[in-house]
């Protein structure tokens, strides 16, 4: 709906001209960002960028003012489900944030149980017990009889020639028969895993809840519910409802199969049947209203034909579910396409008042618009389980042998850009990405998010990085010959680390229309703030 004063100039666009005025120079994303959205939507973009402001710093810059009384009496409904509050003051009113409830803080207990599954690369004995009684039920065999074994291979093959088709021409249902029993032999492990290091990382960011309801949008068989259920059952004090949404009745019956054979019945968490139900489509009464955590597992790629802007009506559309200090997980595949895809829908996200939380960091302090940004994360390899183990032996055991994690993923939230993080100082001399141009062949300081795994080989160890304002993707490249202590950190470091890099020499790779920033044995990299931990 646009609300237009007067038949002029619309709040959006008063929106529009008061976030510029708030950025220095008012950078052009910003006025994309607002460009055509509605009062709602600027109300909470503007809660996203600070989180205080009166109603009156928006419509002042209409040709012929709204009255505040009348742009709160449109806003008011929408306060609440938006995670914002008004105060009157005078004749304006001043809106602010909804504090965040209390974060679940892991305990040295919690923490070690955690970090020692991990280090055991294996999904959990028992379900992978009941993924073989499950296989074993539905072919009417034994789960390694030969027959049923080579079906399974064939199931998997089809499904990863599938996979790498054009993404108009691919299906990827995964629905029926034999297609769903190749999903639980070669991707539910990895995927499973994959979700256990995520949540463990939203534990440790301080992002879970003592009481949690979650929301698994397109869940298939249910690894991200069993995956919660494992990782709370490491957890003293937390609880969780968790709700999710498939529309196909095998997968259903699947996941139903293996939540009763591995979830224990009056656990610390709740695991709800699945609601069979489109997610393209309008969302069911029976999904609650307040969803702390809303996860999107390997699902949006999947949606055949769908823009990068109708997958983030998807979010947007569902994230109206979220609750106002809640959190909005997306994971994709860690391949170039799919991985550069859901960073534009992230920046789309961030337009639309869902903005990104992690692994970026806004070290400049203005979001980012994703320039081809391939970026993804890894984990140490899985132990392979006993039924792909029985799939491998064969002539091309590598095609049935899937232990690598390697996944993209965004952590997104409507309160707004994260401000505890690092931040350049103004007076820094770390020169913005934006401005490499200017210093081709030159050696410069500059301060960036490490982005990437490795993306080279051992002779030459390539690493995207970001510091929020480049316009073309830029790498960091270490030699081996030139690996130092003083520059070791750029390898070492983990996924989303800030280095200062001092030192590195410019150059433009013409090909791939990239720089390159060479680090050499005389080139200093530091991580800010180690020295003090």
């Amino acid at each position: 709906m646009e609300v237009r004063a007067g038949g002029k100039r619309s709040v959006a666009a008063a929106g529009s001209a008061f976030v510029q005025k708030m950025y220095v120079g008012g950078s052009p994303s910003i006025r994309q960002v607002m460009a055509g959205h509605s009062l709602i939507s600027t109300v909470k973009y503007v809660a996203g960028t600070r989180p205080v402001f009166r109603l009156s710093e928006i419509i002042q810059y209409l040709d012929d003012a709204m009255p505040v009384e009348e742009v709160y009496r449109i806003i008011s409904p929408e306060l609440s489900r938006m995670g914002l509050a008004a105060t009157k003051a005078g004749e304006d009113y001043e809106i602010s944030r909804v504090p965040p409830g209390p974060a679940y803080i892991l305990n040295q207990g919690e923490q070690k149980r955690i970090d020692a599954f991990l280090a055991g690369r294996e999904m959990p004995g028992a379900l992978a017990d009941a993924i073989e009684r499950y296989i074993s039920k539905k072919a009417a065999k034994d789960w390694n009889d030969p027959a049923v074994i080579e079906r399974l291979r064939k199931a998997i093959t089809a499904q990863k020639d599938d996979y790498w088709k054009p993404s108009h021409k691919r299906s990827l249902q995964y629905t029926k028969g034999y297609s769903v029993l190749g999903y639980l032999a070669y991707h539910f492990p990895v995927y499973f895993m994959q979700t256990e290091h995520l949540l463990a990382g939203l534990a440790r960011d301080g992002l879970l809840k003592k009481n949690m309801t979650i929301l698994d949008v397109g869940t298939g068989p249910g690894v991200v519910p069993l995956a919660v259920a494992d990782l709370w059952s490491r957890l003293d004090g937390a609880r969780a409802a968790v709700y999710s949404i498939e529309r196909s009745e095998e997968h259903i019956e699947a996941f139903l199969s293996l939540r009763d054979a591995f979830v224990p019945r009056g656990g610390n968490v709740s695991i709800k049947p699945p609601i069979k139900a489109d997610i393209q489509k309008p969302l069911p009464s029976s999904i609650p209203e307040k969803c702390d955590l809303i996860i999107f597992s390997n699902v949006l790629n999947e949606l055949p034909e769908s823009s990068v802007d109708i997958q983030a009506g998807i979010v947007e559309r569902i994230a109206e579910r979220l609750a106002p200090d809640g959190t909005v997980l997306i994971i994709e595949p860690a391949d170039e396409d799919n991985s550069t895809r859901m960073r534009t829908l992230t920046a789309e996200l961030h337009k639309r008042g869902i903005f990104v939380h992690a692994p970026c960091s806004f070290i400049r302090g203005i979001p980012c618009t994703a320039p081809r940004c391939w970026s993804f994360a890894t984990a140490p390899v899985i132990r392979p389980t006993r039924l792909m183990e029985a799939l491998a032996r064969c002539e091309e055991s590598y095609r049935y042998v899937n232990i690598d994690i390697k996944y993209s993923y965004a952590v997104l939230r409507k309160a707004g850009v994260r401000m505890d993080g690092y931040r350049v100082a103004p007076n820094s001399k770390f020169l913005r990405l934006s401005k490499l141009h200017s210093a081709v062949e030159k050696r410069v300081n500059v301060a960036v998010v490490k982005m990437s795994g490795e993306l080279g080989d051992v002779k030459n160890h390539l690493f995207k990085v970001c510091d929020g304002t480049a316009k073309v993707p830029v790498y960091a490249v270490l030699p081996a010959f030139h690996m130092t202590p003083a520059n070791e950190a750029l390898r070492s470091a983990p996924y989303g680390t800030v280095l200062e890099m001092r030192g590195v020499l410019v150059r433009y790779n013409k090909a791939h229309d990239a720089y390159n920033l060479l680090v050499s044995r005389n080139t200093d990299i530091q991580v800010p703030g180690a020295d003090d931990q």
